[in-house]
């Protein structure tokens, strides 16, 4: 989920509480999180435990009082994040 802030763009993912970023423009923002989604695989498979499955989709609610706020898809490749442990 990408969110218009004052100063750029806050993401979260729904699939993986906690993991979190900002960029300045949509672009940068995609890309911050395709990387925080990596580095939160890796260390969620370093620390032992499973990653969740991916969700088929996504519900939400539009915040009427946001200027601006989408849901897009971000590619990652967990294998690349990191080794299965």
């Amino acid at each position: 989920m990408i969110r218009k802030t004052r100063t750029g763009y806050s993401v979260d993912v729904p699939d993986l509480p906690g993991c979190v970023s900002t960029g300045s423009t949509i672009e940068e923002a995609r890309e911050m999180i395709a990387e925080a989604i990596a580095g939160h695989i890796e260390v969620t498979r370093q620390a032992g435990e499973s990653v969740p499955s991916p969700s088929s989709s996504v519900e939400f609610a539009i915040d009427e009082n946001a200027d601006e706020e989408l849901c897009t898809w971000v590619d990652v490749q967990p294998e690349e994040a990191a080794t299965p442990v």
